[in-house]
């Protein structure tokens, strides 16, 4: 799967494995920095995410607050 086709809940999930992997001490060097570098592309894919979250629901919130009556004067 693509970081693009993940979902939010898909790249929180490997993220928190990824830390809890990384918390345990156990792994190599080289595997902590695969790690380490995984996770930064799960925080990317999540901030995305959280980026075009909030967008929409701004666009929703502007397009609601036009579609309000105005009120009688």
């Amino acid at each position: 799967m693509t970081e693009a086709e993940q979902t939010f809940e898909q790249a929180q999930a490997e993220l928190e494995q990824i830390v809890e992997r990384l918390e345990q001490g156990q792994a190599s060097l080289d595997e902590a920095l695969a790690l380490w570098e995984r996770g930064g592309d799960a925080v990317r894919v999540l901030r995305e995410k959280l980026d075009g979250a909030q967008g929409k629901v701004e666009e929703l919130a502007r397009r609601v607050e036009q579609a309000r009556p105005e009120p009688p004067a």
